[in-house]
This record gives structure tokens, sequence and C-alpha cells, in this order.
């Protein structure tokens, strides 16, 4: 990526809309659909990706319910390998393992297939964003359940202020993001 003519941080970052207020006074929401909607955008973005993972190739890419998925599965076939969801409780009809963790206000939990990752599997485990770190930590803790080795974290941003990617990195997860917002 350090041939590209301009940064690919600074470009995907104009093209991520800032939501004031948004879900409660006070929090300015980072958008990425204008990174979806424009086709050279969104070409950058996964390239970025694949690019990143090309040689270091993990054997099956995660996505965080529920804009994990649209990365994740487009990383995944880009690389040739499988994908597998990460889904809110109650979303998958399979037999699942379940990872609750806390969220500002109250808790969530994530489900997984128990035929999802097999043990020993190299796993890319990608989302959108990382604030706290609580979604994509309850990811990762699902995948160990199984017996997978989660190679990175990915996220198209990151918000530094809420300590999300120190948790991560303490927890032994290599993470890397592409956009650092200050501020959330």
């Amino acid at each position: 990526m350090q041939d590209l003519p301009f940064s690919v941080g600074d470009y995907l970052r104009s093209h991520i809309r800032t939501v004031p207020d948004w879900p409660a006074p006070g929090v300015q929401f980072r958008d990425i659909t204008p990174l979806l909607q424009n086709p050279k955008v969104f070409r950058v973005l996964i390239d970025a990706f694949v690019h990143r993972y090309m040689d270091r190739r993990p054997d099956v890419v995660a996505g965080l319910d529920a804009r994990g998925f649209i990365l994740g599965s487009v990383v995944a076939y880009e690389l040739g390998v499988g994908f597998v969801p990460i889904r809110k409780k109650g979303k998958l009809p399979f037999t699942t393992v379940e990872e609750t963790y806390e969220l500002e206000y109250g808790s969530a939990t994530v489900e997984l297939h128990t035929d999802a990752v097999k043990p020993g599997q190299r796993v890319l485990l990608i989302d959108d964003l990382i604030a706290t770190g609580g979604t994509m930590m309850a990811g990762k803790k699902l995948l160990e359940k199984l017996g997978g080795t989660v190679i990175e974290g990915a996220a198209i941003v990151e918000l530094p202020e809420l300590g999300g990617m120190g948790k991560l990195r303490e927890s032994g997860l290599a993470v890397f993001t592409l956009v650092d917002f200050a501020g959330h």
C-alpha cells in the first residue's frame, strides 16, 4: 500500500460520514455506508484488507454481526477462503456456542455455530469499528472455544479514546485498522 499515490487511510476517512448525536446525545456516529455505496472506494477498502492477508492467508474469515458480514464475506471471497458469521443471540438455526459481553448500558450476547471452525484453523476476525473492544473480544473467545486461532482482528475504524484496541492487544490479539477518529 506504500506505493499508492495517496494515503489509503485518509482516502477512506474522507468517505466516512459522521452523524452527530446518534444514537444518543454527545455520540459522534462513524457511518461507513458511504464507503460501501461508491464502487471505487469500496474496492480500495476491500483491497487494503486483501493485500494485508494475501501472504498470511487465514483458513477462514469470521465476521461480526452485522457490518462485519459485509466486509468479511467479500474479503473471504477475494482470499479464496470460507466465511463464518458471528451473530447476535437467537439468529443461528443450528447448535451454537455463545459469549456475553458488556456494553455501555447493559450486555449483549453473540453466537457461533459449533461446527463453524475446526480446531487449529487460523481465523481472521473482522468488523467495521473498534470502540470498547467488547464485540471483537467476544468473537475471539467464541472462536477459541471451538479451537480456532485468531491470527488478527481487523476493522475499518478505531475510536482510540474508548480504549478497545488496548484491551484487545492486552488479551494477546493483534489488531489492524485503517482509520482512527479522535473523539467518540
